[in-house]
């Protein structure tokens, strides 16, 4: 929480330098409204660095999870669990899992069964506080999974064109009388850029101009509309298929914006008009919802804004133009590179290798010495089938998490920067308008901006929140103010009380949940009636992203039958070995603390019903019998009274209501009693004294619970694997006779480096030949990333 506290003071100070204040009085109406909306609405941001991205099912997918806030890309410690998935092309989850998240983010692993069938799966990641916002937020990106043990299923070449043609306005409108500029998208079903060569025409069929494609299908061209007239776009591929597109809505009257270079240093926006009598109109800019500048120009047809390049931050910036109603009327994208990524070194001790041979390399952080990083590392084989994986750190925070939809090959736009790549660059910016808010909710009127009772989704700032719902099974309709209780039997015992609110939910802050848990929820006898569900917290909505099918062919047989043997034979020879988990420490207290009375029966004498044990030496406890049902009540310690109002009692944890059920359950199977001789206050509840009763196994030795609780499997936390791999140190281990068929050598996703940034990393080489890339990403703690890559080659024979 220190450092979110510190994030937030360092985005008031951005906010307090923004120069453009000084004709604030103008400008206030749009800078107010937004700065309170931004303090409010915090936003996260997730990177998730894989150890590659193209997997056969059978291997374990190795993660690193960045976590930072969204305006300063600064590492922060709210959030304590992210969520992961594996989307397939009709965006269903086929993998889940929960990641415990720290300061420096989080790590863990996917095992991918034989189930999961060849394709292009989609890997998706979000906090439960990201879940009060688009699925567009989530971090996503694509891996490719091959099923070596099921046909391919290829699809079929289409011979017709089905392409996408999307058209975008710079600045969102085409106005009747003004020059637009106008860029365009041609893509196939798969998302993949198309290169296109078009021609605009009128209703007459003349031609008005002619474009062509710039970069990955997407391009721009200028032109005037006139009034009442229709457009359309014709596109052709290389093949000459064709597609037609009519150009949207031509406005009667509007506004028109235009961005361009005004020299090294400066930038310059054109608003054009047509309405009648304009008076002003305001240019605001921000970059991730940190304020960069506002200004107000008088205007009858046309102005103009300069911007200084420094005033706007690094990354994809929001240029928006209001009117003299404050309505915002354009808006477009510029991207600003980052001066100085983080700087990373990589070094090998030699070029080429030997199987079974050590790799000794150098990694230098330039950040490091300076601030804290986080660096996560991965080496792994590159063939016809595993390319390098597109997508780094990089180019996820500052560019692709701030577009929306699917950016083919990100690592284009962070090449040497020429006119070429900054002209790609700028129309990727006209054609992924987007924003991680409405404007609506933003000026909405003083008072009624969202407040944080106003999100559905908490913050999971200590540890998974297990959420439910307690509903009229005839109505259906939300139950308020049900006490319910969540109980996982076992060791530790834990108890979660919570009361149902207007809506019917139910939270449960959950401690020490790892691994695969067994939970039972229930209400009060009396509320027996009212149905108590418990919520999937994974999304079920998925973002509208096209995916590329799958670019496998029938001729690379022969390397996937390799790949696929050396998997299997790594399962076979090291998969004990290479299955080790990291167990955390757990408190193994009980949730009451250490009870005023404990007893262990084996160490008394042995009687045949419960209602003997509690008579004869329990002390805190008073069995009484009434209207021919037993009750338990336990005497308030201080002033050896018993309580009036009955007790709370638990079998491993479970509360159970039923005492003549307790009394008929065999005193052989409870090991041990503990006895709250007090009050004890949980949550919304408070108890008159606790009676825990526990099994030798924590396994609720068969006690007959109330068919009515609900009871299901739950995951919580996946718990850490240790990456293992072989070491060839001695003779007799270099010519061990066991098969090292790893294609994925080297991974660690918290490497150290010393107080000058610096870390030695030694690994080995397998019996696999090929082409191995070293792949790292890093965060320093003041929010530069950067990552680097390098190769080098393993031969079966020494050079």
């Amino acid at each position: 929480m220190y450092s979110f506290i510190k994030y937030v003071f360092a985005v008031l100070l951005l906010v307090s330098n923004v120069s453009a204040f000084g004709q604030a009085s103008s400008t206030s109406a749009l800078v107010q409204p937004f700065d309170t909306y931004r303090r409010q609405v915090l936003q996260e941001k997730l990177f998730v660095h894989t150890d590659q991205g193209f997997y056969l099912t059978g291997e374990t997918m190795w993660f690193k999870v960045y976590y930072v806030d969204g305006s300063l890309h600064r590492p922060i410690d709210l959030s304590k669990v992210a969520y992961l998935e594996l989307l397939d092309k009709e965006g269903k989850p086929v993998l889940q899992t929960k990641v415990s998240l720290r300061l420096n983010g989080g790590d863990g692993t996917l095992f991918l069964p034989s189930s999961v069938n060849s394709g292009t799966y989609r890997l998706r990641a979000y906090t439960n506080w990201m879940k009060n916002f688009s699925a567009d937020y989530f971090f996503e990106k694509n891996v490719t999974i091959i099923n070596p043990f099921r046909r391919l299923g290829l699809p079929l070449l289409r011979e017709t064109a089905t392409y996408s043609v999307d058209i975008f306005p710079e600045g969102g409108n085409l106005v009747q009388g003004i020059a637009s500029d106008v860029a365009f998208k041609v893509a196939d079903e798969t998302g993949r850029g198309i290169a296109v060569r078009g021609w605009l025409l009128n209703a007459q069929n003349d031609t008005l101009a002619r474009f062509a494609s710039h970069t990955f299908g997407i391009g721009r061209f200028s032109f005037t509309p006139a009034a009442n007239a229709v457009y359309r776009a014709v596109v052709m591929d290389e093949k000459g298929r064709s597609v037609t597109r009519p150009l949207p809505t031509i406005y009667p009257q509007g506004y028109v914006m235009h961005l361009e270079e005004a020299g090294p240093s400066q930038l310059k926006v054109t608003v054009k008009t047509n309405v009648p009598a304009p008076s002003v109109v305001y240019l605001f800019a921000h970059t991730r919802q940190v304020i960069d500048l506002a200004e107000a120009r008088a205007i009858q047809q046309e102005t103009t804004f300069l911007i200084d390049r420094k005033l706007l931050g690094e990354g994809v910036s929001h240029l928006t133009i209001f009117d003299a109603g404050r309505k915002p009327v354009c808006e477009r994208l510029y991207f600003k590179r980052p001066a100085q990524p983080l700087g990373i070194s990589l070094k090998t001790d030699r070029n080429s290798y030997a199987s079974r041979t050590k790799v000794t390399l150098s990694a230098n952080v330039q950040a490091a010495k300076t601030s804290q990083v986080s660096v996560s590392m991965a080496v792994y084989r590159l063939d016809s089938l595993a390319s390098v994986d597109s997508g780094t750190i990089l180019s996820s925070l500052w560019m692709t998490s701030d577009l929306p939809g699917y950016i083919e090959s990100p690592e284009y736009y962070w090449q040497t920067e020429t006119p070429e790549v900054r002209e790609a660059t700028d129309n990727l910016m006209l054609t992924h308008g987007w924003r991680r808010f409405r404007w609506e909710d933003v000026l909405k009127p003083s008072g009624s901006a969202l407040t944080g009772p106003g999100f559905q989704f908490l913050p999971e700032v200590n540890g998974p929140i297990v959420e439910g719902q307690v509903t009229d099974p005839t109505t259906g309709k939300p139950v308020p103010n049900v006490m319910t209780y969540l109980s996982s039997p076992g060791k530790p015992i834990r108890l979660y009380v919570s009361r149902s609110d207007a809506a019917g939910r139910v939270r449960y802050e959950v401690q020490d949940f790892w691994g695969t848990k067994s939970l039972i929820a229930q209400t009060n006898p009396s509320d027996s009636t009212n149905k108590l569900t418990i919520t999937n917290p994974f999304v079920a909505r998925s973002s509208k992203v096209l995916m590329p099918e799958l670019s496998v062919s029938e001729s690379q047989g022969d390397q996937l039958l390799s790949r696929s043997v050396a998997m299997q034979v790594q399962s076979t020879y090291w998969g004990e070995r290479a299955i080790q988990y990291m167990y955390p420490t757990v408190d193994s207290t009980a949730f009451y603390g250490k009870g005023n009375e404990s007893y262990l029966l084996d160490a008394y004498t042995r009687f045949p019903r419960m209602e003997e044990v509690f008579r004869e030496y329990v002390l805190g406890v008073m069995p009484r019998k009434k209207q021919d049902h037993f009750q338990l009540y336990v005497i308030n310690e201080p002033y050896r009274e018993i309580f009036n109002d009955l007790s709370l009692v638990m079998i491993d944890g479970v509360p159970v209501f039923d005492m003549d059920k307790v009394i008929e359950f065999s005193p052989l199977k409870i090991q041990k009693i503990d006895v709250v001789t007090n009050r004890y206050g949980i949550g919304p509840a408070v108890f008159n004294g606790i009676i825990s009763l526990m099994t030798y196994k924590g396994d609720l030795a068969g006690f007959p619970l109330d068919p009515n609780l609900l009871k299901l499997e739950y995951d919580g936390l996946q718990l850490q694997r240790e990456f293992y791999s072989p070491r060839y140190d001695t003779a007799k281990q270099l010519e061990s006779r066991l098969p090292d068929g790893r294609t994925l050598l080297y991974w660690n996703p918290n490497l150290q480096t010393d107080a000058n940034g610096h870390c030695l990393i030694e690994f080995f080489t397998s019996d696999q030949p090929g082409t191995y890339l070293i792949d790292v990403n890093a965060l320093s703690k003041d929010g530069a990333a950067g990552s680097q890559r390098m190769m080098f080659d393993v031969k079966n024979t020494p050079k």
